[in-house]
């Protein structure tokens, strides 16, 4: 789970801020729990296998939110939890745990699976410039106790029922159960593609807790009142975002994918315990598709980020490319639309690095921020705030300095670098070398990036990539192999050349 606790003490005034909410079907005026804070929840990764660019969207959105609130006054405490365990193949608690399977098909234990797994998600979400400086990263096993304890209430309140294989919620007692995206439980039971569990009351009801089969080895199993076990998928994120959010959230983030099953348990488990509503304001979603084909690992169609920087593509360019379209927009994603946002965003980078960068920054425009701010804060209008942001470029009535102040601005909310960081739009100052007149603990790294790459060991490759970078080398593969680049500051520029 990550915290990103923005809190912050301000005499500053709240904006108001209107989103679209799934629970209500219609955009509402932000009203938090708690005066000038915000809670958020977002469902995160099951780490069991290394997200692809689609598992993305929703931190990238989240990410906006969290800065348009910050911007406008609120507090804000993220959380986003991390699934390394009970996260079974099928949403209607059939199958293998996800985290078992996943491990034995890469030959390794769940730990090890999980730490990599986390490690390339936590990589991977500053290279999309998430915020993440202030975040903690606590997991679904560091919370066995808080989810045990919720089952308990939920056994003591009537809720539950023992069958072979699992402790149940039984959601016949939850009238509203299904509400959120009104879902229609009979018709969804009519088409699912298994076979329902016969010993279930409903084919609706879902795992609280899974016992471990006889005769089998688990890695992952603990104790609780009703035998050696693991909790179900559903019940994590109940438990720790009540315990560290709240009975009530503000805000509960996720995919569209979530709403009919994994979000309609949440609500039901969560309000039975507490007696109260769980969520004030659901915000979810759309997917992306690849091609025009849904994204998935058994079509071998899934792209990761890693593939774009193989293609000399900045994860920022896809972050814009995902901006360009309205998170409630599903997007299509192709090669020609990712590298277009490239070239995009590459120019914008030019421009403020070649006629801003060194200017001395007056103040911001008020109209153009004013605009900026108000098209996030009505619904997150990322689209309408890059539009506003090429208007900028292209205004010759600003002065430079005022120009710079309105970019950094708009900078801030968008998360787009403009000042140039990213060494993908960094490689102009670079001059590119022979391998053979590096030094030869350079080539070395070299050497062990490129075994790495071979044997398909993404992150040992990316953190090697990560160290050349720290001392000033940059490494681009092609399909004729891997070239390297040296920074123009780097002290050893001259032996390069």
């Amino acid at each position: 789970m990550i915290f990103s606790k923005l809190r912050r003490k301000t005499k500053k005034k709240q904006e108001p801020i209107s989103l679209f909410t799934t629970n209500r079907k219609e955009k509402v005026l932000l009203e938090p729990l708690k005066p000038g804070v915000v809670t958020i929840y977002s469902c995160g990764p099951t780490v069991y296998d290394f997200p692809h660019i689609g598992n993305y969207r929703p931190y990238v959105i989240s990410d906006i939110l969290v800065r348009t609130l910050t911007n406008a006054g609120y507090g804000v405490t993220h959380a986003i939890n991390i699934t390394d365990v009970g996260h079974l193949v099928g949403d209607g608690d059939e199958g293998e745990d996800k985290m078992e399977l996943g491990a034995q098909k890469r030959g390794k234990t769940v730990p090890q699976i999980a730490l990599e797994v986390e490690e390339c998600f936590k990589r991977e979400l500053k290279e999309l410039n998430i915020i993440t400086d202030k975040t903690l990263f606590p997991k679904a096993t560091e919370h066995i106790k808080e989810q045990i304890a919720f089952i308990e209430t939920l056994e003591q309140k009537g809720y539950t029922y023992k069958i072979s294989d699992g402790i149940y919620f039984d959601t016949a007692r939850f009238p509203e159960y299904g509400r959120l995206g009104n879902r229609d439980i009979e018709q969804q039971q009519e088409g699912a593609r298994v076979e329902v569990n016969p010993e279930k009351h409903s084919g609706a009801d879902f795992a609280l807790w899974k016992f471990s089969p006889e005769g089998e080895t688990r890695q992952q199993e603990w104790d609780s009142p009703w035998g050696k076990g693991f909790p179900g998928w559903h019940i994590e994120c109940s438990a720790m975002a009540t315990k560290h959010l709240g009975k009530t959230i503000d805000i509960h983030t996720g995919g569209v994918d979530h709403i009919a099953t994994h979000h309609n348990n949440e609500i039901a488990q969560s309000e039975v315990v507490t007696g109260k509503q769980f969520v004030r304001n659901w915000l979810h979603v759309e997917h992306i598709s690849i091609e025009g084909n849904k994204i998935s690992k058994s079509v071998g169609n899934t792209v990761y980020l890693r593939n774009l920087i193989e293609r000399d593509i900045s994860p920022l360019s896809f972050r814009y490319w995902l901006l360009s379209g309205h998170y409630r927009t599903r997007m299509n994603f192709t090669w020609e639309a990712v590298k277009g946002a490239h070239t995009a965003l590459f120019k914008i980078h030019k421009y403020f690095t070649e006629h801003l960068l060194k200017v001395q920054s007056d103040t911001e425009d008020a109209t153009y921020t004013k605009a900026i701010r108000d098209a996030l804060r009505d619904d997150l209008d990322t689209p309408k705030a890059i539009a506003l942001i090429w208007e900028i470029i292209k205004d010759d009535k600003l002065t430079p300095g005022k120009k710079k102040a309105t970019l950094l601005v708009a900078d801030s909310l968008l998360g787009l670098d403009m000042q140039g960081r990213d060494s993908l739009f960094n490689q102009k100052n670079n001059v590119k070398i022979s391998v053979n007149s590096l030094p030869s603990d350079i080539q070395d790294i070299i050497q062990k990036r490129d075994t790495a790459r071979k044997n398909h060991e993404w992150e040992v490759s990316d953190t090697l990539r990560d160290e050349l970078t720290k001392k000033g080398y940059t490494v681009i593969d092609t399909k004729e192999g891997t070239t390297v680049e040296i920074s123009s500051q780097n002290p050893q520029h001259e032996e390069g050349r």
